[in-house]
């Protein structure tokens, strides 16, 4: 079953670490999303943009509108994901629980909705 793992954290946070600091994390991730690969877990995964790079879309009414930046205001946000493709739930938090912002931020794990 796939699994999608949302990565939640705060940019700020990033922003006030050393380059040293972040390179390490990258590392991390780096060496993470290969034991997914070696493990044949890994579907696919990607990091995003800062949030200020963002555009939201609503369509009320029938009119596209667009607003620069996140949908919310909040103290975390969506930074990066992962699909995995896993027998089941725990299977699926075990590797969130191993992603580096899963200790200062957040990971979200959500089924994903198949379709025939």
């Amino acid at each position: 079953m796939h699994y999608v793992l949302l990565i939640y954290s705060n940019e700020a946070a990033y922003a006030s670490m050393s380059q040293t600091e972040q390179a390490a994390i990258f590392q991390e991730y780096g060496a993470l999303t290969e034991e997914m690969k070696q493990r044949k877990v890994h579907v696919s995964g990607a990091a995003l943009q800062p949030i200020s790079t963002a555009t939201t879309v609503r369509v009320p009414n029938g009119k596209a509108v667009t607003t620069d930046g996140p949908f919310a205001e909040t103290k975390e946000q969506l930074g990066g994901f992962y699909v995995v493709d896993v027998k089941d739930l725990d299977e699926a938090m075990a590797w969130a629980a191993k992603i580096p912002d899963a200790r200062f931020g957040s990971v979200e794990v959500r089924p994903e909705m198949m379709f025939d």
